[in-house]
């Protein structure tokens, strides 16, 4: 007698690479992320591909502005999970400070990054990582509101 069969589970893709702590290196994360989010199947000018492009560009910002360590790259992961609708984006420095979300003032230029990715993501975070440093983490929904999958 045959074994019964099951439904395999949706595999979880992964992207991973490290850049350099610099304006370009950040930029390259960015476009990298983009183009894998268009293999996996969520071209431009779809929500999930637009909400993921503006966290990767404000977490890679941020890892080069704030958490460069002279001498140390940064690295952006990606995780495409199907089965929970969601794109985990992770970038991890080596520099021990913690991210602040802050509230600028109209006038003022910076400041408003993580103030995006709270609003864009449907959960980010700050973890520890062995050694210096720390990983900041965001989910992205694959589908809007009302649609299977979204969560906020």
């Amino acid at each position: 007698m045959q074994a019964p069969r099951t439904q395999s589970p949706t595999p979880v893709r992964t992207f991973t690479q490290r850049f350099s702590a610099t304006r370009r290196g950040a930029r390259l994360a960015r476009l990298l992320a983009t183009h894998q989010l268009t293999e996996w199947g969520h071209p431009q000018g779809t929500e999930a591909y637009d909400t993921v492009a503006v966290v990767v560009a404000e977490l890679a910002a941020n890892s080069v502005l704030h958490g460069r360590v002279p001498g140390r790259d940064f690295a952006l992961s990606l995780s495409h999970d199907e089965s929970r609708g969601v794109v985990r984006i992770e970038v991890t420095d080596t520099h021990p400070a913690q991210p602040a979300r802050l509230a600028p003032g109209p006038a003022e230029d910076g400041g408003r990054g993580l103030v995006l990715v709270d609003a864009l993501a449907a959960d980010w975070g700050v973890r520890d990582r062995l050694g210096p440093g720390k990983t900041v983490w965001a989910e992205c929904a694959l589908a809007s509101p009302g649609q299977p999958g979204f969560r906020r």
